[in-house]
């Protein structure tokens, strides 16, 4: 499921299938495979539309941080970025720390995401929330209308101008 929603949503947005000036709202992302968030978010940058984290965006989701521009995006309030070291699952699919993987996410942060994740202790199998305070150092906060604070419990609630990756995988709704 997840794979199909990434492919998908990088197809949607390879072929142009994007309302004009939209914003993407990301919450409730619990992360995935690190390669394709590359290619999601990748294919995102390039459409140039605006993100707002608005809600978890954990694991390889905060690759949104190093791949999405600063000035492309925002925070809410409920915002928070879970971070751990990256793993892969041996053959009984118990999880073992992945060197290059891990290597890999921390290419891409940017400065500022690194020296505060070295501050709560780097990225290890526990997880580490930024948020808060915190966050609003690194990333600028953003105004959500009132009408996507009053429905935000209801993701599949249509709001114009909007398009989701919410939930297990990154997902695109209209």
């Amino acid at each position: 499921m997840r794979i199909r929603g990434l492919v998908l949503c990088a197809a949607l947005l390879a072929a142009g299938i994007t309302p004009a000036s939209a914003t993407m709202r990301i919450a409730e992302d619990r992360g995935g495979q690190i390669g394709h968030y590359l290619q999601a978010f990748t294919t995102l940058r390039s459409t140039g539309e605006r993100v707002v984290i608005d809600g978890n965006c954990l694991s390889a989701c905060t690759l949104v941080l190093g791949m999405i521009p600063r000035s492309h995006m925002c925070v809410t309030d409920r915002a928070r970025f879970g971070f751990h070291a990256a793993w892969m699952p041996d053959r009984d699919g118990h999880p073992v720390t992945s060197t290059m993987g891990t290597r890999a996410l921390w290419n891409i942060y940017p400065s500022s995401v690194r020296h505060w994740i070295v501050q709560h202790g780097g990225l290890s199998r526990r997880m580490i929330y930024l948020q808060g305070r915190d966050l609003a150092h690194i990333v600028p906060s953003c105004s959500v209308p009132r009408e996507l604070h009053a429905r935000s419990h209801h993701r599949d609630a249509p709001h114009r101008g909007y398009r989701y990756i919410a939930g297990n995988a990154a997902s695109y709704r209209r």
